[in-house]
């Protein structure tokens, strides 16, 4: 009998064509292994291409900058809006740490919004009330606004930045999740000043790790390439007026990014396809609800990783050892070394079901992950300022994310269900 494959939440698939190869070869060949050349310059220009194509055929004239890192983006982007010590930026507090750390090296200080109920992203009601107070309290308006894409569902762009326009706030969109994901044709990280891409080992496409910023014009890319080279001034020797930061792309993964590109449409299409197919075979479980885009049509997400919640009362196999022993080992995608903690519960956590669905599932070789856990409740942010209606916490105690990435089969798909089905008592 063989051995059924563990099936992961989201890992990249390379082109059958083996065009990653090719351009990684390119850059070895020319001696290319630098954090710069060709590949950097084309992978560049493809992601223009990509980001300024409109479904309505109208072309934008975005620029785009690659960088080590998708955190990095979010750096740089802040950067280049004027943040700095002192300074407010609201920012969505359902997300992962990247969106919110960045403000924190800066010298600045997260405001973080809530979310509304049906996108899961930040709530345009609450980043009004929050831009008001925030003026109230501090006598100076936050230096910048940051919505996030969250598992590549689109915010609500037109209000978002309807709302920014109104008081004169640039938004660094996190697009992080949210590769290729659009509103109203027009695809996410356009919207904005500044629009982040991350193309880490799980993301729509990877590089192996890196990301890229979108940025309006030629001026704000060529001041984002500075500051990503250690913003050295012209002159024959190196001197600097500005701190400046190792963050350019390596010529090496700009090159399996060229590749990754020719299968990009195809891995869009492959995980709007498992979402469909989760929501039809998901129908009929009583308690578990996926998480579907709004029936709008200016929504158009990537579902770069399918979400669902399960009611607290559906009774899960195990769940009555569920948080009894402390974690061991990296759970959930995390990667290098963990702090070891002594308790198994903190004071918001996934209900019990969650926690044994998610075990359950690892028992049969599927990764079942919780959402992010709301940043306003991490404890390196306890003193942090939030404006919250409560979603973001209700939803983390009931959401859990299912596979969605290339690698899984409709079959994969049949079984993770059956296995769901098995889970509830």
């Amino acid at each position: 009998m063989v051995e059924r494959k563990t099936i992961y939440l989201c890992l990249a698939h390379m082109s059958e064509d083996g065009m990653e190869q090719k351009y990684v070869k390119e850059a070895f060949d020319t001696n290319w292994v630098v954090p710069m050349g060709p590949n950097v310059n084309a992978f560049e220009q493809d992601l223009a291409d990509f980001a300024n194509g409109n479904t309505d055929g109208s072309k934008l004239d975005r620029k785009v900058v690659c960088l080590s890192a998708g955190t990095a983006a979010v750096h740089l982007a802040l950067l280049a809006c004027g943040v700095g010590p002192g300074d407010e930026v609201l920012v969505q507090s359902f997300t992962f740490c990247a969106s919110s750390h960045p403000i924190t090296y800066l010298g600045a200080k997260p405001v973080f919004v809530g979310s509304e109920p049906t996108t899961w992203n930040m709530d345009p009601e609450l980043l009004e009330k929050a831009i008001i107070d925030r003026k109230e309290k501090t006598g100076k308006y936050p230096k910048a606004i940051a919505p996030v894409a969250l598992y590549g569902m689109p915010y609500d762009c037109e209000k978002i930045m309807a709302i920014a326009d109104k008081y004169g706030i640039p938004v660094v969109e996190d697009a992080a999740e949210g590769m290729g994901s659009r509103f109203n044709g027009q695809v996410l990280g356009t919207f904005g000043k500044y629009g982040v891409l991350s193309f880490n080992g799980n993301k729509m496409i990877t590089t192996s790790g890196g990301g890229a910023l979108i940025c309006r014009n030629a001026e704000d890319a060529n001041e984002i390439m500075w500051y990503a080279t250690q913003a050295r001034d012209a002159y024959p020797y190196y001197q600097h007026t500005a701190i400046g930061y190792n963050y350019r792309m390596s010529n090496v993964c700009a090159g399996i990014g060229r590749g990754q590109m020719t299968v990009l449409d195809a891995h869009i299409a492959h995980h709007k396809h498992v979402q469909a197919l989760y929501e039809e075979l998901l129908k009929d479980v009583k308690g578990v609800h996926m998480h579907c885009q709004p029936a709008d049509s200016r929504y158009d997400a990537n579902f770069w990783l399918c979400a669902a919640t399960i009611d607290p009362e559906v009774r899960i196999q195990g769940q009555e050892n569920a948080y009894k022993e402390v974690i061991k080992s990296a759970v959930g995608g995390a990667a290098g070394v963990i702090h070891q903690v002594d308790s198994a519960t903190t004071d918001c956590q996934p209900n019990e079901n969650v926690e044994a669905l998610r075990v359950f599932m690892l028992g049969k070789k599927v990764e079942c992950r919780p959402l992010w856990k709301p940043m306003h409740k991490q404890p390196v942010y306890a003193e942090i300022d939030v404006y919250t209606n409560g979603v973001e916490e209700d939803l983390f105690k009931v959401g859990f994310c299912l596979p969605a990435g290339p690698y899984v089969t409709d079959d994969d798909v049949r079984y993770i269900v059956d296995c769901i089905r098995e889970a509830i008592v």
